[in-house]
């Protein structure tokens, strides 16, 4: 699980990112970033009850994402907050090797678009 530090702690911080943040799109997720004053990433995993009706299955897509972004948090920018959106369940069953691809991919892409 990704450690305490690294999550949002109130809904301020998340509508933030969604008035002022940029947002990536792919089939499976959306990435909404933005650049904070913290000086360490906060990450967000969204999955909605249109996604998975059983909190069961939502909580392990949410585990299954947390823990991807955990083992590849090295790669991620620092001084950054992201949210996760999620659209499909495909991401319940999807091989965990593929899931850090797609993951990486939308942080490299955010890198890209960030005029740092």
């Amino acid at each position: 699980m990704l450690s305490k530090k690294y999550r949002f702690h109130s809904r301020g911080g998340v509508k933030y990112v969604y008035k002022h943040g940029k947002t990536l799109r792919t089939s499976k997720m959306s990435l909404t970033f933005t650049e904070n004053t913290r000086g360490f990433t906060r990450i967000a995993v969204v999955v909605s009850k249109k996604v998975a009706k059983s909190a069961v299955k939502r909580n392990r897509i949410r585990r299954r994402v947390y823990e991807a972004l955990r083992l590849n948090l090295d790669l991620i920018p620092k001084k950054t907050d992201f949210i996760f959106i999620i659209y499909s369940d495909d991401i319940l069953t999807m091989p965990f090797k593929e899931l850090e691809q797609l993951l990486g991919g939308l942080v490299d892409e955010s890198k890209v678009c960030y005029n740092k």
